[in-house]
């Protein structure tokens, strides 16, 4: 008999997940009030959507919704200097320290580094380091932020699959965020010599990752160059870009950096919460 995980990845993944994404795509554009709160309701009913801390209660259409803003002030921001915040609402997956360049993305199934960053200094400079799998459910807030006073230079944009992100397909799908659409953003933190990367992994019905200061979206109708530079600075807490629908962003961290207590695999940890614990001493820049 098949178990609920069992019925929940076969739903999610062993269908046309290009098509899927399409259709998602097309319907989360509707613009048409009575389609929107139909949607919303039946959303509500199957999560644990709660809209109170959204900027507004009136959406035009159910991608509106997906992306919502907050209420100035619902994402107080950890000041200390020594701390680099959480970038985005989300459940802790696996984390920790990376065995050179092994990590772990569920229980018994490794990935390496390399095949996820494809950057050979990249996966040199986190070697031993440290990482946080932050997981972003459907009814959760989909815009991520800057963890620190940082500049981003360059963005390394991977095409790939979209599988689903959550523990069914985890622990079925090896080198899962290996295979899955992403984007590579190298964060340089302000007057500490430390770069903290973000990967943002794209998922079945997102595959789609805006960053405010590219031009483009980044989805499977980017044809461009895959490292794209720019320069782009952030304070702690500005908003960096969104997710489409909900998906996973992956931390890293050198050798020298510690987690916070608050970050416990398979508890909730909010924008703005402390995260990374900094060395009073920066390493070398990648």
């Amino acid at each position: 008999m098949l178990s609920r995980d069992d019925i929940n990845f076969l739903l999610t993944n062993r269908i046309p997940r290009r098509l899927a994404n399409r259709l998602m795509g097309w319907f989360s554009q509707i613009e048409q009030p009575l389609v929107v709160g139909a949607a919303i309701g039946i959303w509500r009913l199957f999560s644990d959507l709660d809209l109170r801390e959204a900027k507004t209660q009136r959406f035009n259409s159910l991608h509106a919704c997906f992306t919502r803003e907050l209420k100035a002030g619902a994402r107080p921001i950890d000041c200390d200097p020594d701390v680099a915040i959480s970038p985005c609402d989300a459940i802790v997956g696996a984390s920790g320290r990376i065995d050179g360049d092994v990590l772990i993305q569920a229980k018994g199934l490794p990935y390496r580094l390399q095949d996820l960053l494809l950057d050979p200094a990249l996966t040199d400079y986190y070697a031993d380091g440290l990482y946080v799998t932050l997981r972003l459910t459907a009814s959760m807030y989909h815009r991520f932020h800057a963890p620190y006073d940082c500049t981003i230079d360059r963005v390394r944009y991977v095409a790939g699959d979209t599988w689903n992100v959550n523990p069914p397909a985890l622990r079925r799908v090896p080198r899962l965020f290996c295979q899955n659409e992403r984007a590579v953003l190298p964060v340089l933190l302000r007057d500490s010599g430390l770069v903290v990367t973000l990967v943002p992994v794209a998922a079945i019905l997102v595959a789609s990752i805006r960053l405010h200061f590219l031009p483009m979206l980044l989805n499977a109708n980017y044809h461009g160059e895959a490292e794209i530079r720019c320069g782009a600075t952030f304070n702690k807490g500005a908003e960096i870009g969104w997710f489409e629908h909900g998906s996973t962003i992956i931390v890293f961290a050198p050798r020298g950096c510690t987690l916070c207590d608050a970050v416990q695999e398979g508890s909730p940890i909010r924008m703005g919460w402390p995260l990374l614990r900094l060395p009073r001493r920066g390493l070398p820049v990648a």
